[in-house]
């Protein structure tokens, strides 16, 4: 939908009072901008006569039209330097409940088997009986945990047994279970840096002693992390696709965490969101295929892999903590949904689950490739990306300048639901660059139109 001139007005005046705009910024000509937005001039002419006539632009003739020079704007207070006492900005809290394009981590919704679901569904309702009405069992329901260990010791690598398997509502339940069941107040918890922004925030509330290690093009930094942390109690990592920089911990890491998990009877705590989609080689097994001494916790969930709305996630205990966990789970769970759990079980003992993912791993590799195109020419070399071998989304690192986070809000306000890297650090040594989502990008054309709807704003700012 074409916009009107007030929502060109509202734009550009947000934009100057928040300061992404600032005074003596230069903005498009009134025919660019038509043309950029698909509208007639007089649309452009209109708002831009109105933003004029309050002040916020001034007409300079030939030198074009820019934001009035002596422009005050009131002092945004900066934000506080406490982390445990910081808030989200306004873009990360919202993001998951707006609609929009180039999200990550939502899988590709218009490739998913609606027919099929839907006849489980309809089969699981129809053959629901008195008992299913009752609470459900807070560790998960039996056939789905027996479906889930199949398919892990199939796919994943891991030997495990169905009651190892507990379900969780997700990443913030099983990460919420596993601290709750095995920390104490007083242990050292290690998450990496930059880490998932979620993760980390919700971390910060429940973690009075959480320090973070540096991801390099190897993944965490394990050498760091002996160095600086060796007497941590959790380590928590992302191994396949490190979130946000989508590289995989090398081999060479991965045994040396291992060692130290064993040789100082700690946790790691492996996050495997997005483990099966490996593009150019086969899938890698996980870190907790390699655990011989049973120190790794697996977190997996079906919102990268079937849809977010099912918040359905599981945990892999340890064999020596099953106990713990139950008793945990009966005090904090309360169990999810069994009609869910049965459609899901369904779902994965019939086969269509893997034949799901097989092609959606050929579709993310096409959908990846044309983002990177698109990206490459509508901006040219003012961003570049790092080749990964797979995930759900690609950083655009900024080739100069650390303006990412006004970038990102630019293109938030076109739709374009994407994050500034420099968000997900928490400490001082950052990269800068925005983390976008490809899945649900049905065509190059497609790519290239929206990458261009922030086009003008994007490269005022790289100016």
């Amino acid at each position: 939908m074409k916009p009107g001139y007030h929502e060109i007005y509202t734009r550009y005046r947000d934009n100057i009072t928040r300061g992404v705009l600032k005074p003596g910024d230069k903005v498009p000509a009134i025919r660019v901008l038509a043309e950029e937005l698909k509208v007639a001039r007089k649309t452009v002419e209109t708002a831009y006569a109105i933003l004029t006539g309050e002040g916020y632009l001034v007409s300079q003739g030939a030198r074009g039209t820019r934001v009035n020079p002596d422009l005050t704007l009131p002092v945004t207070p900066p934000p506080p330097d406490d982390p445990l006492t910081g808030q989200l900005p306004e873009s990360l809290v919202s993001q998951r409940e707006r609609a929009g394009f180039l999200r990550p981590g939502i899988p590709a919704l218009d490739s998913f088997p609606y027919k099929k679901w839907l006849l489980l569904a309809g089969h699981a309702v129809r053959a629901m009986r008195q008992e299913e009405m009752l609470n459900p069992p807070v560790m998960g329901w039996g056939p789905l945990r027996q479906a889930i260990a199949s398919y892990l010791n199939i796919s994943r690598g891991l030997s495990c047994t169905p009651e190892q398997v507990l379900i969780t509502s997700g990443y913030s339940g099983s990460l919420r279970l596993i601290l709750d069941t095995l920390a104490s107040r007083n242990d050292k918890v290690v998450f990496e840096d930059p880490g998932y922004f979620m993760g980390q925030q919700l971390l910060r509330r429940i973690v009075p002693r959480l320090h973070t290690v540096p991801v390099d093009r190897s993944g965490m930094d394990t050498g760091y992390l002996l160095r600086h942390h060796p007497d941590a109690r959790f380590v928590i990592v992302t191994p396949s696709h490190q979130s946000p920089l989508a590289v995989t911990l090398s081999l060479p890491r991965r045994q040396q965490l291992l060692d130290w998990a064993g040789q100082n009877d700690a946790w790691i705590i492996e996050d495997d969101y997005d483990g099966e989609f490996h593009y150019t080689r086969k899938v890698l097994p996980s870190l907790k295929s390699l655990d011989r001494q049973d120190r790794v916790i697996y977190m997996g969930t079906f919102s990268k892999t079937v849809m977010p709305s099912l918040r359905l996630g599981y945990v892999v205990m340890p064999a020596s903590t099953v106990s713990a966990f139950n008793d945990c789970a009966d005090l904090l769970a309360s169990g999810q949904p069994v009609l869910t759990q049965k459609i899901l079980t369904a779902f994965l003992n019939e086969g269509h689950f893997f034949r799901h993912l097989k092609k959606m791993r050929a579709l993310y590799q096409q959908r990846r490739d044309w983002m990177i195109a698109a990206l490459h020419e509508v901006y040219g070399d003012r961003f570049f990306t790092e080749q990964n071998d797979g995930g759900m989304h690609i950083v655009a690192f900024l080739t100069k300048g650390s303006c990412d986070q006004a970038i990102a809000h630019c293109w938030q306000q076109q739709q374009l639901q994407v994050n500034a890297l420099s968000a997900w650090y928490s400490g001082s040594d950052k990269r800068y660059g925005l983390v976008m989502g490809y899945n649900n990008v049905r065509s190059y054309e497609e790519a290239v139109a929206l990458l261009t709807r922030p086009k003008s704003q994007t490269c005022d700012l790289l100016k």
